[in-house]
């Protein structure tokens, strides 16, 4: 709203009001006033939390400091949510379809947390909104985003070519496409359709879009629920999350800006360096958040939070782009995923086989296995940082690579 006013002051000649022309200018706006708002807003929402006495349920798993932790209010998403949503509406083109669609992500994803966290909190069940209900949910959000992606005329890629006669490289006309940023490669840009290579050009062409939503679908699904797994210790989501963050802003300011993409060899998507904006405000929020989640925790995400984290990484990088990338910026969750499903595989088929079940880890996800051995909580949150911090720059260093 206030790019708007800046734009109305602007054409009256009022001093200083092209500054919100700036992307720049307007997301480090959006980041401060997140902050501001989380901190200010968070103070506020967890005492009201500790009025209703809406406090986290603790099951005991033998872990040091673990039920001290009992009766920390949760539901602490809702202070992300306010303060990413809000500076965005301040300072963010509205009428963008990328910023249209991350405000959709955020509330859709918010909503179903929400409802999970309230089974589990006010209706006291333990398992909180069903498992199915999630993935519809999640499901929903895949469809959205595909078929606004598929169908919208505004999203566009522009890929680099060379004229027949001069071989200069410039950039193609605006296409409708499900071609993709393949990472380490040089001149290697990916197409969902080359995975229909038992049809013909026609087909595989018209049915790449089809492996495009299904492959959305199943980005937004694997990384909300790996953010909803990494969310077990104070300040080890929403830390990560932050550096996962200002990765995924720098990639949209370079996907977004003509000169860097050429530069680069990636490509050129018009209209995205608008989601810089909505990215400091996320950024913003989450420090934020992150001043009361800090150890020892004055609240907690819950799903509300972790959900919505993770649905925001997901949708974003895949309209930038660069979901090829998301293993290698999104290992903490990708790790804390893997080792439940080794742990519950191995548990299994040990049992079938030898008649007792057998565990990889000590505890599964993994950050409960270094619990278990005796790290402090404080520790094993900054180790999984320094890791997301080194998996941010190899993310960075791929660009320069390809």
């Amino acid at each position: 709203m206030i790019y708007y006013l800046g734009e109305w002051l602007q054409s009256i000649n009022f001093p200083g009001a092209g500054l919100f022309q700036y992307i720049t200018f307007r997301t480090a706006l959006a980041v401060l006033a997140s902050l501001v708002i989380a901190l200010l807003f968070g103070e506020k929402f967890i005492r009201f939390l500790q009025k209703l006495q809406i406090g986290e349920t603790i099951r005991d798993l033998g872990l040091e400091g673990q039920m001290q932790k009992k009766g920390t209010p949760t539901m602490g998403g809702v202070i992300i949510i306010g303060a990413t949503v809000i500076p965005t509406l301040l300072f963010a083109k509205l009428h963008n379809i990328y910023i249209l669609l991350m405000l959709i992500t955020t509330l859709l994803m918010g909503f179903i947390g929400f409802l999970d966290d309230y089974i589990k909190v006010f209706k006291k069940n333990k398992e909180g909104l069903a498992g199915r209900f999630k993935v519809i949910g999640q499901i929903l959000l895949g469809l959205i985003v595909g078929l606004t992606v598929y169908l919208h005329p505004d999203i566009v890629i522009r890929n680099m070519a060379k004229t027949d006669v001069s071989q200069e490289i410039h950039y193609s006309q605006p296409v409708k496409t499900t071609q993709t940023n393949v990472p380490f490669f040089k001149n290697n840009d990916g197409d969902y359709k080359s995975l229909l290579f038992f049809l013909n050009e026609e087909w595989a062409t018209k049915l790449s879009w089809v492996v495009f939503i299904a492959i959305t679908i199943f980005i937004v699904t694997a990384v909300s629920n790996g953010a909803n797994i990494t969310d077990g210790l104070d300040g080890l989501a929403a830390g990560t999350s932050t550096i996962i963050g200002v990765t995924l802003g720098i990639l949209a300011y370079l996907s977004g800006n003509i000169i860097y993409a050429s530069y680069l060899n990636i490509f050129y998507i018009p209209h995205t360096g608008e989601l810089v904006v909505f990215m400091g405000a996320f950024i913003g929020a989450l420090i934020g958040f992150l001043w009361y989640n800090s150890y020892p925790a004055q609240v907690f995400m819950g799903d509300t939070g972790s959900l919505t984290i993770g649905g925001v990484i997901a949708v974003y990088s895949i309209l930038i782009r660069k979901e090829l990338l998301i293993p290698v910026l999104c290992g903490v969750f990708l790790i804390e995923n893997l080792s439940v499903i080794l742990q519950v595989s191995y548990f299994k088929y040990t049992k079938r086989k030898y008649g007792e079940g057998k565990r990889i880890f000590l505890m599964a996800p993994l950050h409960h296995h270094f619990q278990k051995k005796n790290i402090p909580e404080p520790k094993i949150v900054t180790r999984f940082w320094i890791i997301g911090i080194f998996l941010a720059i190899t993310t960075i260093l791929t660009l320069k690579i390809r």
